[in-house]
């Protein structure tokens, strides 16, 4: 069934849903900040510093939005950093959720990786304790096709490559992004 964009934003989701910008946080025109409007249930998760972020605040921030309430109602949206954040939190907490769509995951061990945030090397290569989608890009200047795809085998994620995308974002040409929810409501079970 092909949903259009119109009863995409008519879902209902029964999960408490957090979102979690990376590198800069997502500006107005992002999907994630778009999927927040649609759905003013969904709460992002604010972090101190969004320019030079240190690994160990930003997982303490993911934890203290977990648990505010049930972590069993919850499911994760992560885009770039914030991916690599999850995985760290994930690591470090071993919290039970619902579940992670992890879009586009940087590589902080990558060259073309940008200077100036703190702890987020080495990435961790070990097994979620919750399900989880990762969607990658053939494009996307700050991870290779294939070290995504070694993320999402490490991770335990379904892996979804959805070709020649840049890094998912405005920039790319991603503001509302209808096929991203439609991988959420799938997490939303």
């Amino acid at each position: 069934m092909r949903l259009l964009s119109q009863e995409l934003v008519a879902m209902d989701f029964s999960s408490r849903v957090l979102i979690l910008p990376g590198l800069g946080n997502s500006g107005e025109q992002h999907w994630q900040s778009s999927w927040e409007r649609q759905h003013p249930s969904f709460q992002r998760v604010e972090q101190t510093n969004w320019e030079t972020p240190v690994c160990a605040d930003w997982i303490k921030q993911v934890d203290r939005a977990v648990m505010a309430g049930n972590p069993t109602d919850v499911i994760l949206v992560g885009h770039s950093l914030a991916c690599i954040t999850i995985a760290y939190w994930a690591q470090t907490y071993q919290r039970s959720i619902k579940g992670a769509l992890l879009v586009a995951p940087s590589d902080t061990e990558a060259a073309s990786y940008p200077p100036g945030t703190t702890g987020f090397t080495p990435v961790p290569l070990v097994q979620l304790p919750f399900p989880s989608i990762v969607v990658a890009s053939s494009s996307d200047f700050y991870v290779s096709l294939e070290r995504a795809r070694q993320f999402a085998e490490a991770w335990g994620s379904r892996f979804e490559e959805i070709g020649d995308a840049g890094h998912i974002n405005v920039a790319s040409g991603y503001g509302e992004w209808p096929r991203g929810l439609a991988w959420l409501k799938e997490l939303d079970r």
